[in-house]
């Protein structure tokens, strides 16, 4: 597996601990709860710096927050009762498009940094 491969899993590893973070924030109410959140958080942005490390931090950021963002409202839906709505599961979907048009957008500059190099 490649490094950028590796930094790509990382941002989906961090994302899924933004989204433990996020319920936890909303949902925490015995001091272990916290301590899982604070714990989530650190994870989850040490993981996103190590994986800024090896693509650009905008895409990162972006891949990361969209992808968090996707997590937690189906999360909403799935565990917490919210309502489903067609519309958010729509527009979850274009936001994850985005996210894959950026890692697309990403591999193919990265190839072109390396060809402009050699």
């Amino acid at each position: 597996m490649s490094k950028s491969s590796k930094a790509w899993l990382k941002i989906v590893g961090a994302a899924c601990f933004e989204v433990v973070w996020v319920i936890g924030l909303k949902h925490a109410a015995a001091p272990w709860e916290w301590g899982v959140t604070v714990l989530a958080i650190i994870i989850s942005f040490y993981v996103l710096i190590s994986a800024s490390s090896r693509l650009p931090a905008g895409t990162v950021y972006a891949v990361f927050v969209g992808l968090g963002t996707a997590g937690t409202v189906l999360a909403d839906m799935i565990w917490f009762g919210q309502p489903f709505q067609l519309v958010k599961v729509l527009l979850i979907v274009l936001l994850l498009a985005g996210v894959i048009g950026l890692k697309l957008a990403t591999k193919d500059n990265a190839k072109k940094q390396i060809k402009e190099a050699s």
